[in-house]
């Protein structure tokens, strides 16, 4: 497939093309950027529609060799790669169109769609990538396309301090990424996926818990779960785009679809994906507390982002499939509603705060109603596509402690399931206080519609978080098979045939007919609870006002920064400190190299002086010498 190669080439060429010569055009590289967005979103689709889109493809090519080891990089497709190429490719081309609009007035709008071009290069590289070692390549220049993009509005220091703190915790994640990937290169000679998992499948005694748990650090990193999650709020501090993007539907989603990748070759133990399974469910159940707690309408927003890739990361602990289903419908649902926040960001004039907005719904209609689709679908409202997937992840849950009686799965199954409720009741709070009821600010009351640029994205991302997920479940096909539902039928297929295996599994659980009715009950319940606390909060959260010990222990999210603070001041500077006076100071500097000199100025002088020429001195060191001979001969 050589349209693959025009996936990674086509944004590649155009961010390089706007960094030299057009950084400082209006138009030109926003026009060049959201081309090379559409012609990648082309290709892709035709690559899905084509005849080969249910085959498997694998390219490779030695780059470079130092002894034993060599560098190889190539291509990999099959069905996994379908369902992530689409979610990529369509999601980042609405939101470059969006961006057009949103970043109008940007004095560096060249530099910001320079790094959305790059990001799309680096992003595709991870989802083509053939080998672990290819992957960690693209991972870490995703990486650093977070980092230029958070940091775009430099001059504010959040920015600075914001982008700076996503660098640092992703490498710490990253570090024990790549000693796994040496570990399993040490181990097993290659880190090639299709070599690798003909290993695992004939061998699946081979797979190292050790090893899986380093690799889970680039996922604990990326997708910002426990301990790692303290940069993905901070983030907000970048354009709305770049959260929608990067930190919402593709980036934090890459270590969801790296899991899963390795999950289905059978590179995890089931030691490996029980502490997957519990360490995700509690994020997903405390960061929906600490949305609570949270005023500005991004930062709720990524706190609702951290519980459903906490979700995510559940689903792969109970099935890799569960993960890329909901993977591919939060893409949808979550990319519209933080480009919904960039429009009121926008026409609020920068206005952030939710109890400071409010009457969005008369001044925006098309806006607010992308909003409420989009919201009941994250809520899991019935034919919803976040409905769908999320009750997939709670159902397999229920299943499991049901079938299993493990405590494991029965205390995941509790985390998720009050997550379920939480999701409503944090949305609820934002719905209610940003699009009903009166304005609180002027600048809500001046806002209005934003232009075609950025509300035509939000109407066709909305009809995606509503139908979805259909062609996953629904089995509805058209264009000869070639699409189902509203997805192409080779993008649904790994998530498709998973769901039908585990669906014959979920409906043997006893009690699941009443799950399903209690599942539905959870959400209403939520909704209800939201209605009541916060559907009439009048410009302040009643939580804070009346409960504020409560509030702050929201507000806080478990004071990570507070820790992480401490341990930096209080530990690691001490420890540097220390290293920096006794082993650069004391041993290397003063010992080593002074030390050297000293040792040998000391020695050179009392050479010297044995040596002074005298015909008696020369007389004594010649005796000395032939008693040594003799001694070293017959000795």
């Amino acid at each position: 497939m050589q349209s693959l190669n025009l996936l990674l080439l086509l944004p590649l060429l155009s961010a390089a093309i706007i960094v030299l010569f057009l950084r400082r055009s209006k138009w030109l590289g926003a026009i060049l950027s959201t081309a090379s967005a559409a012609a990648c979103f082309a290709v892709a689709v035709s690559i899905l529609l084509g005849d080969s889109a249910n085959s498997v493809f694998k390219s490779s090519l030695a780059l470079f060799a130092l002894g034993d080891f060599t560098f190889n990089v190539g291509l990999f497709y099959d069905s996994l790669t379908a369902n992530m190429i689409f979610v990529v490719c369509g999601v980042g081309l609405l939101i470059h169109v969006y961006s057009i609009g949103y970043m109008d007035d940007d004095p560096a709008k060249g530099r910001f769609f320079a790094g959305m071009s790059f990001f799309m290069f680096s992003m595709t590289g991870i989802v083509l990538a053939s080998n672990l070692f290819m992957m960690f390549v693209y991972w870490e220049l995703v990486g650093f396309c977070s980092y230029a993009l958070i940091a775009h509005y430099a001059d504010t220091e959040v920015a600075r301090e914001a982008s700076k703190k996503a660098f640092i915790v992703n490498r710490v994640g990253d570090f024990g990424f790549l000693l796994g990937i040496i570990f399993c290169y040490a181990t097993f000679g290659t880190t090639d996926f299709c070599e690798l998992a003909s290993i695992f499948w004939s061998f699946p005694d081979k797979a190292s818990t050790f090893m899986g748990l380093l690799i889970l650090c680039g996922f604990l990193g990326k997708s910002a779960q426990f301990p790692l999650q303290v940069w993905l709020s901070d983030a907000m501090a970048g354009p709305t785009p770049v959260s929608a993007l990067i930190h919402a539907a593709t980036m934090v989603a890459a270590g969801v679809f790296m899991m899963t990748r390795l999950s289905h070759i059978g590179f995890l133990t089931g030691e490996v994906l029980a502490v997957v399974l519990i360490l995700c469910s509690l994020m997903a159940f405390c960061a929906g507390l600490w949305a609570l707690g949270q005023n500005d309408i991004k930062k709720i927003l990524a706190y609702s982002t951290l519980a459903h890739l906490g979700m995510m990361g559940a689903g792969i602990g109970l099935g890799a499939g569960l993960a890329m289903f909901h993977l591919t419908t939060h893409a949808f649902f979550k990319a519209t509603l933080f480009l919904v926040a960039g429009s009121i960001i926008h026409a609020c004039h920068h206005q952030q705060d939710i109890f400071k907005m409010g009457g969005i719904f008369k001044r925006m209609p098309v806006t607010s109603i992308v909003a409420l689709v989009a919201t009941l679908s994250i809520i899991a409202v019935p034919f919803f596509a976040g409905n769908y997937s999320k009750e997939a992840i709670l159902a397999t849950a229920f299943a499991k402690a049901s079938q299993t009686g493990s405590a494991l799965y029965d205390t995941a199954f509790a985390l998720l399931i009050c997550a379920a409720f939480l999701t409503p009741v944090y949305m609820g709070r934002l719905f209610f206080n940003v699009f009903l009821g009166r304005p609180h600010s002027k600048e809500a009351e001046e806002a209005s519609e934003s232009g075609l640029f950025m509300t035509v994205p939000l109407v066709i991302l909305s009809v995606y978080s509503l139908g979805g997920a259909w062609g996953f479940v629904g089995g509805f096909s058209w264009l000869d098979g070639k699409f189902s539902g509203l997805l192409p039928a080779a993008s649904t297929s790994f998530v498709g045939s998973f769901l039908a295996e585990n669906a014959q599994y979920i409906h043997k659980a006893a009690g699941y007919d009443v799950f399903e009715w209690v599942a539905l009950l959870v959400t209403l319940a939520g909704i209800a609870f939201a209605c009541l606390v916060y559907g009439r909060a009048g410009g302040s959260d009643p939580v804070e006002g009346k409960m504020p010990a409560l509030y702050k222990v929201l507000n806080k999210h478990g004071w990570f920064d507070d820790l992480y603070d401490w341990y930096v001041a209080k530990v690691q500077q001490r420890i540097a400190i220390f290293l920096a006076t006794f082993a650069d100071l004391f041993f290397i500097e003063l010992l080593c190299v002074r030390g050297s000199g000293i040792v040998g100025a000391v020695v050179g002088q009392g050479v010297k002086k044995l040596h002074d020429c005298s015909a008696n001195s020369q007389v004594k060191w010649m005796v000395a010498g032939v008693v040594l001979v003799f001694v070293l001969i017959f000795a």
